[in-house]
């Protein structure tokens, strides 16, 4: 059986997941007659502090929803030139939103403030109206930087000075949350919608949900429905949904805990493979560069001792610790890592 740090999204449902999906009471979602969807919503919309939330296939079908919602053709969308929805959504941006991004740079996820000023376009006849600043928590799926509520308040203050609306891809907020201590409507006020999912640190085997005001919502579920994405009894998803909710959050410090002891023990190998004080949630990127190794080649060896991580670049891999792997797994990758070095 291989040690699988590729992702988070490898997690297997607990248990008790199985069994709520077993007996979960359903009816026809598109319809807005399944309890359990409605339960799931209305549990996710109070936890962020927001007015609703809707159930998505994906964090990816809700991001791009979201953008189909929030502008219009043509329209411009600010984001991080390392975020999620610019780079690993197969264009959706400009083939379903019909909208351009603009992306920019960031430093341990923060945008400059005059980076987000220059990006906003100047009112004329000759530019697209800069309409959404798109921020994500945590930022960089190979890097996974908690961004501070004051941050993103501060994002949100020069986006609405130009009249833009914010969206918050909070895919990972719940790693966010527990690694800066802050509550999750403190990291989702500043946002006119956002979405986050159930899979990944939480465990679910499905689903992302879409929050905002109810109008927001509304809208969003016609959108939903118009690319495919309304579902019947869907029920028996959102039941793990809710058990992710109510059981698995106070348990990712553990993954962040397993994360650092990763990185710690990789710098005891070779201080230049990683950089400890970058690891701030459940992600560890590592440098083979400097220990005269390709990425390829030491993908290739774990392999054989069962141990996968994701390849990122010529040198460079990453790894993710969450439910599944142990205090003693990580213990192992480290060993191996040792071994396919020499």
């Amino acid at each position: 059986m291989y040690k699988d740090f590729r992702s988070d999204t490898v997690t297997q449902p607990t248990q008790d997941m199985r069994q709520a999906m077993l007996e979960a009471e359903v009816g026809d979602d598109i319809l807005g007659e399944d309890p359990t969807v409605r339960k799931l919503e209305t549990m996710s919309a109070a936890m962020f502090g927001k007015e609703a939330a809707m159930l998505t296939v994906s964090g990816t079908m809700a991001n791009q929803i979201a953008i189909m919602a929030l502008t219009q053709l043509g329209d411009e969308v600010i984001v991080g030139e390392d975020t999620h929805i610019y780079n690993l959504e197969v264009g959706a941006l400009a083939a379903l939103s019909c909208v351009q991004a603009r992306p920019i740079a960031s430093t341990q996820g923060q945008f400059a403030v005059n980076d987000v000023k220059k990006a906003i376009r100047p009112k004329g006849v000759q530019s697209p109206v800069s309409r959404v600043l798109c921020l994500e928590n945590t930022y960089d799926l190979n890097r996974g930087y908690p961004l501070s509520p004051e941050y993103q308040a501060e994002m949100a203050g020069i986006a609405r000075d130009h009249g833009m609306s914010v969206y918050l891809d909070g895919a990972r907020i719940f790693n966010a949350a527990e690694a800066l201590q802050v509550d999750l409507p403190q990291l989702a006020k500043h946002a006119d919608a956002l979405q986050f999912c159930l899979t990944k640190g939480l465990a679910a085997p499905f689903g992302s949900m879409l929050l905002g005001s109810k109008e927001f919502v509304e809208k969003a579920k016609w959108i939903k429905q118009r690319i495919g994405g309304g579902m019947r009894q869907a029920g028996h998803m959102a039941a793990a949904g809710i058990v992710a909710l109510t059981t698995m959050r106070q348990r990712l410090r553990e993954d962040h805990e397993n994360a650092l002891r990763l990185a710690r023990g990789l710098a005891a190998v070779d201080e230049r493979l990683v950089d400890v004080n970058l690891v701030k949630t459940n992600v560890v990127q590592i440098n083979f560069e400097p220990a005269g190794k390709d990425a390829v080649s030491v993908t290739e060896a774990l392999l054989k001792e069962h141990i996968k991580i994701k390849l990122i670049g010529p040198y460079a891999c990453r790894m993710i610790t969450h439910w599944g792997i142990t205090p003693e797994d990580v213990d192992c990758a480290v060993a191996a890592i040792a071994k396919a070095l020499k």
